[in-house]
């Protein structure tokens, strides 16, 4: 590496440290609030003279902490409660783990993902749409069983940034936390049939529809069938 690339390489990681700190900082401090939607990666590297890279390694630790949340389309946000004193602060990184059953997680999600359709309806603009178009083509067309789940949860996701609600935001950054735990991952794989994914598939284009016509009642009642039916397929109840 010559002079010229090691100053440049100096000064690029000296701006991923010096937008980290200001992120951390901002967010803890609470000048950055919940539900606020961070510049794109590529106005923080411009601003603070840092990588692309680096900027999302920054963005990644953050997300890991607790802090933000980041969805396919939308952005990166802020999660609501990050400046709290329960939240992650420099002295103590490792954010508490969350020890709750893929059972009682569909117990949870039944209770409160049909409630959304409500907000939905009323406030969903057509890039809201779009990322649940999105989210239901690349969900199609994955290859794997992770793949699959992993849009799988970016739709939901989608639907509760969708409400324009923070709260429904963070109820539903907790729930992937939970189904990125093995348990979910073993149950799933083994419960997920090509003729189930074909199922969710036409559920979740089902629920979409429903959504863009503005037909809460109706929205409501197919994702809460399409819950109830990967609850029955979980674990036969």
């Amino acid at each position: 590496m010559s002079d010229v690339e090691a100053g440049k390489f100096s000064v690029r990681a000296e701006g991923a440290k010096v937008l980290a700190t200001y992120l951390e900082d901002a967010i803890l401090s609470g000048r950055l609030r919940g539900g606020v939607k961070l510049p794109a990666e590529r106005a923080l590297s411009e601003k603070f003279g840092a990588s692309r890279g680096a900027v999302r390694r920054v963005l990644a630790d953050l997300k890991g902490r607790g802090l933000i949340a980041q969805a396919v389309g939308s952005g990166t946000f802020v999660l609501p409660g990050a400046h709290a004193p329960v939240a992650v602060t420099r002295d103590n990184r490792k954010r508490e783990v969350i020890h709750t059953s893929p059972a009682e997680l569909m117990e949870a999600r039944l209770l409160i993902e049909p409630l959304m359709p409500g907000l939905i309806v009323r406030y969903a603009t057509a890039v809201d749409f779009a990322k649940m178009t999105e989210c239901l083509d690349r969900s199609e067309a994955a290859v794997s069983i992770e793949e699959f789940e992993h849009w799988d949860g970016e739709l939901h996701k989608t639907f509760a940034l969708a409400t324009h609600n923070t709260f429904f935001l963070r109820v539903l950054e907790l729930t992937n936390e939970v189904r990125e735990q093995g348990e979910w991952g073993r149950l799933k794989r083994t419960s997920l049939t090509p003729e189930r994914r074909t199922d969710y598939e036409s559920q979740h284009r089902a629920i979409v529809n429903a959504l863009r016509d503005r037909d809460a009642d109706l929205a409501c009642e197919l994702l809460t069938g399409h819950l109830r039916q990967i609850r029955h397929n979980l674990f036969g109840v």
